[in-house]
Order: C-alpha cells, then structure tokens, then sequence
C-alpha cells in the first residue's frame, strides 16, 4: 500500500474515535511500520490511538511515541491512585484482586502477582488504565497456571482451526516444557495475530506465549 494512503487512512481513523483528540498526535509510515507521536490528556486516549492505528488495514507494526502531557496541571496523588486501583481490582469478578500487588510512583503504576490465567493478568490492567492519573502501566504479573499441562501444542493446533479469523495453515506452533508457546509464520492482519495469541494463551497450563508472526498483507 502506498505509504501517504496508509497515513491518511490512519488520521481518518484517528480522527473517527471518539475517544481521542487526534489535533496534537503525528503520524509517520515507513514500510508499513507506524510511529505515532504527540501528546494526549491521559493513558487511556493513548491506548485508544494506538488501537485505532492497529484497525487500519496495511499495518504491520506500530511504535507508540504519544505521551502523556497535562499531568502536571490536575495530578493525582500517588497516594490516591493506589487506593483507586485496588478498589477497581476488587470490583473485578474475574481478577482474584488479593493475588496482586499495586505500586505508584509518579502516576506509573506497576502491578504484579501471580494469578493463573492472562486473562486475569490482562482483565487487571484494563481495570487500572481508565484511571485519572494514570501515565503509564507496567504489568509485572506471572502467570501460574493451575492446570496440568498436557499436549499443549495439539490443543492450540486445534483451536486456530477452529477459529473463523485465523489461517491455521500458516502459523506454526512449538511448545517448550509444555507451558512455554512459540508462534511463528504469517498472519494477513492485526485481528488474526491477535487471535492466534488468545487461542495460544487459553490453553491449560500456558505461562508464556512467544508471538513472532509476521503481517504480510
């Protein structure tokens, strides 16, 4: 794709989510490799551009250059962000909130923890990254699965067949010590990568997944 199309389709998306002021974020393209620059009012705008670069057809990687500006002038104290962020956890029926710990220094929060699933490591840092205040999340969490894991590689096979977005065919899967997943070969988007991860991180007794598939549409 010619690379000033490719720009111009991610300012209009940009421009189209309304969660985000795009006025003050640049956009670069290099090889279909994006670097989004400027500034937002809080973490989640941040968040929401670099999703909405990603819905665009024709990315193949994004560097997030976008910080948070405006922090300075409605600050939140460390002190408050925390007790924010526990109480959110707690209200999270699917995050097991005493398994994780919260530390604020100047409005980074960084969690860790163990929990048995990356849908709880995940489903924690979505709580946390709405809060006023919050200028960067970093997820220390580990994962400590509970089940046993057994032919990890043969059910993760399995699940990309299954899944309508994913072409199985081309992604390739190896399994270390029956928890450690390694995805290699080609996707056609952003969706199907990412739907080739969560298949590989649902299954039992997974505690790292290796996602080196490579764009090619």
């Amino acid at each position: 794709m010619n690379e000033l199309k490719l720009r111009d389709d991610i300012l209009d998306e940009l421009a189209y989510e309304p969660i985000v002021d795009a006025a003050h974020i640049g956009v670069a393209v290099d090889q279909n490799v994006v670097t989004l620059s400027g500034h937002v009012s809080s973490y989640a705008q941040k968040l929401a551009a670099v999703a909405a670069a990603r819905r665009v057809s024709g990315v193949h990687g994004i560097a997030d250059e976008i910080e948070v500006a405006g922090f300075e002038q409605a600050r939140t104290s460390d002190s408050d962000l925390v007790k924010r962020a526990v109480n959110m956890l707690s209200w999270d029926s699917v995050v097991p909130a005493e398994a994780i710990q919260v530390t604020v220094h100047n409005g980074i929060v960084t969690l860790t923890g163990k929990v048995n699933w990356q849908y709880q490591k995940s489903s924690a840092e979505r709580g946390v990254r709405r809060l006023a205040g919050v200028r960067a999340i970093i997820n220390n969490i580990e994962i400590e699965p509970h089940a046993k894991a057994e032919n990890v590689k043969g059910k993760i096979e399995a699940a990309l067949k299954r899944h309508a977005e994913v072409e199985a065919g081309d992604i390739r899967v190896t399994v270390r010590d029956n928890s450690d997943v390694l995805l290699e070969g080609i996707v056609q988007s952003w969706n199907e990568k990412v739907a080739a991860g969560k298949a590989a991180w649902s299954a039992p007794g997974v505690k790292n997944v290796r996602d080196r598939l490579v764009i090619v549409s």
